[in-house]
């Protein structure tokens, strides 16, 4: 799949595949495919789609958030069977990252179950990677704002990740 891998920025066209992605990649929360279209229009160009011979591989939601302006938020980060085990999601991040216009990412901030040892071991990469740390603080609470019916939500914050400077030395 490696070699006919696309990545690049959704399009509102894949909202219902992107829709049917996430549905198939458990334990990931399903929102309406309204929101996917969403994700996939108002923010594709801090969104990727991976795309292997016109079907779809891989998908990350992100959005810039309007009180940090250089804070990247990844939404959700969902790999199709056929792409798991290959390094597809920290590609995508990449992808993200360093594509043009998105210069202003500084930091990048998600959230993640404690025990989500896979989504750990993908963001830690890439704070490795971009020679960055990453920080963990609880950030929604188990009973202070799921009321008990959720596991609290880990914030795992990397930066400083310095893009421009690592954007010129992967070309």
């Amino acid at each position: 799949m490696a070699q006919d891998l696309t990545l690049r920025p959704p399009t509102a066209v894949d909202g219902m595949a992107v829709h049917s992605l996430i549905a198939a990649c458990p334990p990931l929360d399903t929102n309406s495919a309204y929101c996917n279209l969403i994700q996939c229009s108002h923010f594709a160009s801090t969104s990727v789609l991976a795309e292997a011979e016109g079907e779809v591989a891989g998908f990350i939601s992100g959005h810039r958030i309007p009180e940090r302006p250089d804070t990247l938020f990844i939404w959700q980060v969902a790999v199709g069977e056929s792409g798991r085990g290959q390094g597809l999601a920290g590609r995508m991040l990449d992808a993200i990252v360093d594509r043009a216009g998105n210069e202003w990412i500084q930091y990048m901030e998600t959230t993640i179950t404690e025990d989500n040892a896979a989504s750990w071991g993908l963001f830690q990469g890439f704070a490795t990677r971009r020679g960055a740390t990453l920080e963990r603080e609880v950030w929604f609470d188990r009973d202070a704002h799921f009321k008990g019916s959720h596991d609290s939500e880990i914030r795992a914050r990397i930066g400083p990740l310095f893009a421009s400077d690592l954007r010129a030395v992967a070309r």
